[in-house]
């Protein structure tokens, strides 16, 4: 289990002795533990260059929205977008990062990482607790020639506030009338079974010990930590393994021009090509906070989505498309503004 991910607070400073110095403020931040792996990199690599170091705190997407509500934190990340209603009602204002791709991971002997193919509706049905032995019928319905083991599953989830669980089960919603009507689409729902683990780390560890188990992850966790992921069957009926190609695929199904805040959610997007279970992820930031502290994460988060493409593509992230990234930096222009009521990011970059 990779210990730089089972930490409870994520310092990000890796590079403290051979940044160059500064007098801007270090960042701090929380939330969502499925950017962390990029977000590590972003800071690591952001403090070489400026001196600046950023401290995050992957406690899960509830608790980042909780921190930027109570002002504790300069910046925060959830991989469930805020509606308008709710950012207008706390003050804070978000926009995507990276788009996140999240992964069914099993523990299972004789398969290996890719072998097994799920579905959708059998996803929801073994989450439900209504398939509960690998070798079930309908398991093996989409594994004609695999020697499914008879072991009983185990379903582990998230125990933290989490926008990778509201992703999930968001897809499981969509593609289960059952699900949605007994367990629905929340960062926290009532598991009808199964087990919890603390962040995308702690679901990781628990699939490792427990045989017969699975997971949800975000890809990134996925490499690290070598699971065996499962293929899915997506919306067009394709089986796919997950791939940055199909992660794109469903990415470019996202049109942020046409929706509000930035407010948008990507699970089991069409295309033949689309991995079902895609999201943005989203940073948070508080409209109320002082001009100088807003700047400094301006300044970091410009960096992160113009500078940090390649660090997020070797992590199997999908990148903001540059159009994009010009529609965010339009928005805090028209959103953060200073004592004098001019955009502070104009001001400050331009």
């Amino acid at each position: 289990m990779m210990k730089r991910l089972a930490l409870a607070t994520l310092a990000v400073a890796a590079a403290a002795l051979t940044a160059p110095a500064s007098h801007a403020k270090d960042l701090n931040g929380a939330g969502g533990t499925a950017i962390y792996p990029v977000l590590a990199k972003w800071a690591a690599t952001y403090q070489k260059a400026t001196g600046i170091a950023v401290n995050y705190q992957a406690i899960g997407s509830g608790g980042g929205i909780a921190q930027i509500k109570a002002k504790t934190v300069d910046f925060a990340n959830s991989d469930k977008p805020l509606t308008p209603e709710d950012l207008a009602a706390i003050h804070v204002a978000q926009f995507p990062a990276v788009i996140i791709s999240i992964t069914p991971v099993v523990n299972l002997p004789g398969i290996k990482p890719g072998e097994l193919t799920l579905d959708g509706p059998v996803l929801a049905d073994i989450y439900l607790g209504k398939i509960t032995s690998w070798d079930a019928p309908e398991i093996q319905k989409l594994n004609p020639g695999i020697k499914l083991p008879q072991i009983k599953i185990t379903t582990v989830h998230r125990s933290d506030g989490s926008g990778t669980t509201f992703n999930f089960t968001n897809y499981l919603s969509k593609v289960s009338s059952e699900w949605k009507d007994k367990v629905g689409d929340d960062v926290s729902v009532a598991w009808p079974t199964g087990v919890g683990g603390k962040g995308n780390a702690g679901v990781a560890s628990y699939v490792q010990q427990i045989q017969g188990a699975i997971g949800y992850v975000e890809y990134a966790y996925v490499m690290e930590n070598k699971l065996a992921y499962t293929k899915m069957v997506n919306k067009d009926g394709k089986t796919l393994e997950p791939t940055m190609a199909g992660f794109q695929a469903a990415a470019a199904n996202a049109d942020f021009t046409k929706v509000k805040n930035f407010y948008l959610i990507l699970t089991n997007q069409p295309g033949d090509e689309s991995w079902p279970i895609t999201a943005a992820t989203y940073m948070l930031m508080r409209e109320d906070y002082p001009a100088a502290q807003n700047q400094d994460v301006l300044k970091f988060l410009d960096w992160c989505l113009r500078h940090g493409q390649d660090e997020a593509k070797a992590l199997d992230y999908v990148p903001m498309p540059d159009p994009v990234v010009k529609q965010i930096e339009e928005s805090w222009q028209a959103t953060f503004k200073g004592a004098d009521g001019k955009p502070i990011w104009t001001a400050m970059m331009k």
